[in-house]
């Protein structure tokens, strides 16, 4: 008997937030006629499409055993820099969506070598890329929404016919994206050596692993998540936000910890973030269903990432 319980307690512990998911979507459908409407759950998909992207690069550098502070606000400034580029410089909008992208990719380089040449902790860097990149946002923008945009960068924001739902481009590309990442980190070896340096860096390095050059990679591919996220964003709401972005951080670190991937690193998955992030966005949702104020769904939101965390660490220590 005893010989069988190791084996059972992993399944249950990756159904944990499948289990948390469906015994959200039940209560809700209690308390509201709406929320299992197929026009409902195709808005829980647009609302999260952009917290879902940042939480693709934010999982692959939490399993490093890293964190990043700085993901909204590299998405707030990426979305100023290809708006203002091609509002107020006239530049073609998918070059400015490139130097947009190119912004954020470059926050991710300067977050991976300091981490791996200074070997500074992840936390402190990124806090301080974090607060410089506000702070370029605020300036170079003037605090001022970018409107005007041309109709080429709202093209994720389109919508589609499906069933009675209406689902956005930006909502496929999410969905697309996570399903790459999945067979990135399952089928390839530079996957299965992120893993490994989550896990161990020194055996991984001992193993022939180049573990400096694993960790700055996945900050930059990181970056360039952050960077589709901006696009994403400006397609939504059809301007670009200099106040964007100031709590997608926590948002994106709460969808992970509650998909079950390990603050400790080394263990979670891709998929089991797409269900935390669905999570955050069915709280969010059937709360706002139910009349309650912003302010609760916040309070909500914080109790769920502390008892995802202290899970964690309960299963780390057990471990």
């Amino acid at each position: 008997m005893s010989s069988t319980v190791p084996k059972f307690l992993p399944s249950i512990s990756k159904l944990g937030p499948v289990i948390a998911l469906l015994a959200a979507c039940v209560f809700f459908a209690s308390q509201s006629d709406r929320f299992l409407s197929s026009q409902n759950f195709s808005l829980i998909l647009q609302q999260v499409m952009v917290v879902g992207i940042i939480a693709i690069g934010q999982t692959l550098i939490i399993l490093t055993a890293g964190i990043d502070l700085s993901c909204g606000m590299a998405m707030a400034l990426g979305s100023v820099i290809m708006t203002k580029f091609a509002v107020d410089l006239g530049m073609n909008p998918y070059l400015a969506v490139l130097c947009g992208i190119a912004v954020t990719v470059l926050i991710g380089f300067i977050n991976g070598a300091l981490v791996t040449t200074i070997k500074l902790p992840a936390f402190i860097v990124t806090l301080g890329t974090m607060n410089i990149a506000f702070a370029v946002t605020q300036l170079y923008s003037q605090a001022q929404t970018v409107t005007g945009l041309p109709e080429a960068m709202g093209f994720f924001g389109n919508t589609f016919q499906l069933g009675q739902a209406t689902f956005t481009y930006g909502t496929v590309l999410m969905l697309g994206m996570y399903v790459l990442t999945w067979l990135y980190l399952r089928e390839t070896a530079p996957g299965r050596h992120l893993y490994a340096v989550g896990n161990n860096p020194e055996a991984a390095r001992l193993t022939g692993i180049a573990t400096n050059k694993v960790l700055l990679g996945v900050y930059m591919i990181a970056g360039l998540c952050y960077g589709i996220a901006a696009l994403m964003s400006v397609a939504r709401m059809g301007v670009g936000d200099p106040q964007g972005g100031q709590t997608d951080n926590l948002d994106s670190i709460t969808a992970v910890v509650l998909g079950g991937t390990s603050l400790f690193g080394g263990r979670g998955s891709i998929m089991g973030t797409l269900v935390g992030v669905l999570i955050v966005g069915v709280f969010r949702n059937g709360l706002t269903l139910m009349g309650v104020s912003s302010v609760y769904q916040i309070l909500v939101t914080g109790i769920l990432v502390i008892l995802a965390v202290a899970t964690d660490q309960l299963t780390h220590k057990k471990g």
